[in-house]
């Protein structure tokens, strides 16, 4: 995985589609289905925040408006509206139409499903500034 958008929204409906899949071995992975839906939009919109904020403090601090941040800003609203949109029609189908919809749901099984929530979670901030709190 690359590591680009289009592969992050694959590895998150493919974990979606393990958890759909295994509800009725263990209903607690319908809480973490929900979760992590949830968790995901969470982490959209506190990314376009942080995105919009640092390039406002970036504008003010230069004193004039670029085009090209505003084309920027433009590309983050983008993207953030295209993940919540996707996360969205996930949580707007029921069970059976979410089986309707699977991609690769027969080639991920539990050890691909650990190793998914493993590369996902190391995407999130904590993660990656971890070294720098064992350091400190």
């Amino acid at each position: 995985v690359s590591g680009g958008e289009d592969e992050i929204q694959q590895l998150q409906k493919a974990l979606l589609d393990y958890l759909d899949e295994n509800t009725e071995t263990d209903a607690s992975l319908v809480f973490s289905r929900k979760f992590y839906i949830a968790q995901w939009f969470r982490d959209t919109t506190m990314e376009t925040e942080k995105a919009i904020k640092s390039q406002k403090d970036e504008d003010s601090s230069e004193g004039t408006h670029h085009a090209k941040d505003v084309e920027t800003t433009g590309q983050i609203m983008h993207r953030a509206e295209s993940r919540k949109t996707f996360l969205r029609s996930i949580i707007k189908t029921t069970p059976s139409q979410f089986s309707t919809l699977k991609m690769n749901s027969d080639t991920v099984d539990y050890e691909d499903a650990c190793l998914i929530v493993r590369y996902l979670a190391s995407m999130r901030p904590f993660a990656q500034s971890f070294d720098i709190y064992l350091t400190q």
